[in-house]
């Protein structure tokens, strides 16, 4: 089992920046791909980013690619994800998710959530 809590959402300009994190708790936490995925009033969850369970591998949406990064720190069971040159577009609950394999891009092949932070840019 594994519990998720994300963290660093809030209000910022177009063209700003935010870094999220999601702590996880359990001590496998170093074996499971994390993800980030977010999702807006009416609209289904979207992929935004991934990685392995090293951290070798990363998996990144058209739509943030030269935008975010996704990385991890195994040590303090967290997942990051940075957030460059914020658009509009961005606006969004963003969700932390683990499951076994980081190429996953859809939310039914994650097995744990976080409950979500909200993020939101201003034009």
């Amino acid at each position: 089992q594994v519990q998720l809590v994300e963290s660093g959402g809030g209000l910022v300009q177009a063209g700003g920046s935010l870094r999220l994190s999601c702590v996880a708790s359990g001590r496998t936490f170093s074996s499971y791909a994390m993800a980030w995925f977010r999702q807006v009033p009416g609209k289904e969850r979207e992929f935004v980013a991934a990685l392995s369970w090293s951290g070798r591998s990363t998996s990144l949406s058209d739509s943030v690619k030269g935008r975010f990064t996704i990385s991890r720190d195994n040590a303090k069971n967290t997942v990051y994800l940075q957030m460059n040159s914020l658009k509009p577009e961005d606006t969004a609950v963003y969700y932390c998710a683990a499951g076994a394999s980081y190429s996953g891009r859809k939310d039914d092949e994650y097995d744990y959530w976080g409950q979500g932070t909200q993020v939101t840019v201003s034009s």
